[in-house]
């Protein structure tokens, strides 16, 4: 199976933001023992590029995936691929990223808000695209702008939670992003691994069992 096609069954992104680099790997154990293969390390983390190295070293590229978040220009994507990234994620649309990222065959999912940005993305040859905030812009959003454009994979990203997920799936969204809500720096700081653990369980129970009526 494919990363792309991986991403539409897991349906889950695990956003490692501002995680200290020594304890990057327990917190990608905690997670990926709880069920989450696709990670991503955000650019702005401290020792980022570090971290993509380390966890790509550790796991099969077909069991666990990793990659680069807030990735906004070329030069960064080109830094985060040389470190091991399997794919690319931007908060943002820049077509330089999405042209680089399919010359050496590497998934990116550019940041979106709008109609004209997912079409632009998809246009330049994005596979899916990250709907960014959509805490903000919410599940209603997704449903409409899903109506015209049914045909471009949405990843909701900003505002996910357990509690929520369910119905940004229900409105249309293909996949999720979570970064705080699920990857929690409390525990990380207090090294309460197995708490970390048990969380991405709940949501992966959560995703597997509460109802994804696109599938």
């Amino acid at each position: 199976m494919n990363l792309f096609d991986t991403l539409l069954e897991e349906k889950i992104i695990a956003i490692l933001r501002n995680v200290p680099s020594s304890k990057v790997i327990p917190t990608a154990q905690a997670l990926t023992d709880g069920g989450i293969k696709l990670l991503e390390i955000t650019m702005n983390s401290e020792k980022a590029l570090e971290s993509i190295y380390q966890i790509r070293n550790i796991y099969d590229q077909d069991d666990v995936f990793i990659g680069a978040g807030t990735v906004l220009n070329k030069e960064m994507a080109e830094e985060a691929v040389e470190a091991g990234a399997q794919f690319l994620i931007s908060p943002n649309l820049d077509t330089s990223v999405i042209s680089y990222a399919n010359k050496h065959n590497i998934d990116v999912w550019p940041g979106v808000m709008t109609p004209t940005e997912m079409v632009n993305a998809w246009n330049a040859g994005a596979k899916a695209v990250k709907l960014y905030p959509a805490g903000t812009l919410g599940p209603q959003y997704i449903k409409d702008i899903k109506a015209p454009l049914d045909n471009i994979p949405i990843i909701a990203t900003g505002g996910i939670n357990i509690e929520n997920l369910e119905t940004y799936f229900e409105a249309g969204a293909d996949a999720i992003g979570v970064g705080g809500q699920l990857v929690q720096l409390k525990l990380i700081e207090n090294n309460k691994f197995e708490d970390l653990e048990k969380l991405a369980e709940q949501f992966v129970k959560t995703i597997t069992y509460g109802g994804l009526l696109h599938d």
